[in-house]
């Protein structure tokens, strides 16, 4: 039979086999689409809005008024009001509200007379999303309004509205987030993680494909078909995956991209490269972890135990240069830790393929790699079954 042929055959047979097995249906068919949905309803929004702060106005002066207005009108707050700290802190305890600003009082009297007035802060950073979002919120508006006092101070003692403006802010900060303008936690997470389900569906889904041509001793007859060439049998089964998962991914970049308005910046062409790629090494890694698991069962439950370390380890959700060297070198033996480099400088940064180069140097290094320890591990298996 011809190079095609047995690529055919291994592929139909595969399909029959995913068919008849509920568990692998479930995992390659269904699987990828829920988790996609799911986990992106859930950051949909992108960020926090209208996160309650409890205000304790000691003052009572036209200024802290305007500050607490203020402080409500950004997306990010809703004040509440409260009669004293300890009311505040007890909103806090019991988880009505996320912090509570405490303004002095005197506190008009101070900062119209250009002498400091302090403002108590107290957040909640057992949760780090909202007081985070709370604090950069309260930082801006407090200088915006104390510099809106200092404008009014220094133009009723007869400067002009330019000299005013000069002396009120010398020093002007031009900030313009990039790439994640509105510097929300879902589009930062959402690219990440999609690409995380389509590998890890695969990768679970492949090994335990491998994994029951072992239990269910069907090995030899994948061995038959691909006429005993090692890597045929490897790519011959993994034709199926390149097919459905390229499917998934384009479904990935195009439909869940516009449903959660994640903005894509990248060449189209180069971006369907790099996941050609990706995926023809997840093939490879898949088929080898696959065949190092004797039951469908034990295979499904180490690599889905897999999933939440692979992503804490490849620099996405923390610097890779800030991991334990130990670390560092585990994840570069992941093809997701190139792969994410390359993709987020696509998607998010309008990068290109040769701004890349080493990064994609390292994923084809891996892609042979494990292709290699593929075809040298069915190898081994099918000499163990020539001697039982």
């Amino acid at each position: 039979m011809s190079f095609l042929s047995n690529i055919w055959n291994i592929t139909k047979r595969e399909t029959a086999m995913i068919a008849k097995d509920h568990s692998l249906l479930l995992t390659l068919l269904i699987a990828p689409i829920v988790y996609a949905f799911f986990y992106g309803s859930i950051y949909i929004n992108k960020e926090e809005t209208e996160v309650k702060l409890a205000v304790i106005d000691a003052d009572h002066s036209s200024l802290s008024r305007l500050l607490a207005e203020q402080l409500n009108n950004t997306q990010t707050i809703d004040v509440i009001s409260a009669a004293s700290v300890e009311d505040a802190q007890e909103l806090m305890n019991d988880g009505y509200c996320q912090g509570y600003l405490y303004l002095e009082k005197g506190m008009e009297k101070k900062v119209l007379s250009l002498h400091q007035s302090k403002a108590l802060l107290a957040l909640n950073v057992g949760r780090f999303l909202p007081s985070s979002d709370i604090l950069s919120a309260v930082t801006e508006v407090s200088l915006t309004v104390s510099a809106g006092v200092r404008l009014q101070y220094f133009q009723k003692n007869g400067m002009t509205e330019a000299i005013a403006m000069r002396e009120t802010m010398p020093v002007s900060l031009d900030y313009r987030p990039l790439y994640n303008e509105r510097s929300s936690y879902g589009a930062f997470l959402l690219p990440g993680l999609l690409m995380l389900i389509l590998q890890q569906t695969l990768l679970i889904g492949l090994a335990c494909s491998f994994a029951g041509e072992r239990e269910k001793n069907t090995l030899p007859e994948l061995l038959q078909l691909s006429n005993h060439h090692y890597s045929l049998a490897v790519w011959g089964k993994g034709f199926f995956y390149f097919i459905l998962f390229g499917c998934y991914a384009f479904f990935f970049l195009n439909v869940n991209f516009t449903i959660l308005h994640l903005p894509n910046r990248g060449n189209e062409w180069q971006l369907t490269l790099l996941l050609m790629l990706f995926i023809c090494c997840l093939i490879s890694f898949g088929t080898w972890l696959g065949s190092l698991f004797s039951t469908q069962l034990i295979a499904a439950q180490i690599m889905t135990f897999t999933t939440y370390p692979i992503f804490l380890i490849t620099g996405y959700v923390w610097p890779f240069d800030s991991l334990p060297p130990a670390i560092q070198w585990l994840s570069a033996l992941l093809p997701t830790t190139p792969f994410l480099k390359v993709y987020l400088s696509i998607v998010q940064q309008g990068g290109s393929l040769t701004e890349n180069a080493p990064a994609i140097l390292h994923l084809i290094i891996l892609w042979f790699l494990y292709s290699a320890l593929a075809t040298l591990r069915i190898q081994r298996l099918s000499k163990k079954l020539s001697y039982v």
